[in-house]
């Protein structure tokens, strides 16, 4: 099997990072779900300055995660909810309950979507594919308010 034609490489600041911008978010949600953050991260990015480069996104919590998935059809959403609800449930006999039933398939939730995702940044704007979006999964029962650092590097 051979691998698509890759176009042409332009290098980075000769392998230096020119510009780097930080910042974080407050995401208030409203239990078990997704909350879309593709606005906010094409906005700081936009604001950033780095033309090429990469965002990264961190979810500074273990019991919600970030994803990145598709945008056009909500029942995407709900069927992956579905499908952590039969992966990690929470009648499951966890040891660890301490804050609920809901807590230990959380983390079980978030181990399994991860805590970061990366972006590449082209032309000063996000290089999202047409049906994707970057979304805070909530894994708990009750609504929390999440921290998300964002941090754009490039030229």
């Amino acid at each position: 099997m051979r691998a698509g034609r890759v176009g042409a490489v332009t290098p980075v600041a000769r392998g230096l990072v020119e510009r780097q911008a930080t910042a974080r978010v407050s995401v208030r949600t409203a239990g078990p779900g997704f909350t879309d953050l593709t606005e906010t991260a094409a906005a700081f990015v936009a604001g950033s300055g780095v033309a090429d480069g990469l965002l990264t996104l961190f979810c500074r919590h273990t019991s919600a995660s970030l994803t990145i998935q598709e945008n056009a059809d909500p029942d995407v959403r709900t069927d992956l909810m579905t499908a952590l609800d039969r992966l990690a449930p929470r009648d499951a006999g966890w040891v660890h309950d301490a804050e609920g039933p809901d807590d230990m398939p959380a983390h079980v939730r978030t181990m399994l979507t991860g805590a970061s995702v990366a972006v590449p940044i082209v032309g000063g704007r996000l290089a999202l594919g047409v049906w994707q979006g970057i979304y805070l999964v909530e894994h708990r029962d009750r609504p929390h308010e999440r921290e998300v650092l964002l941090h754009a590097a490039g030229a």
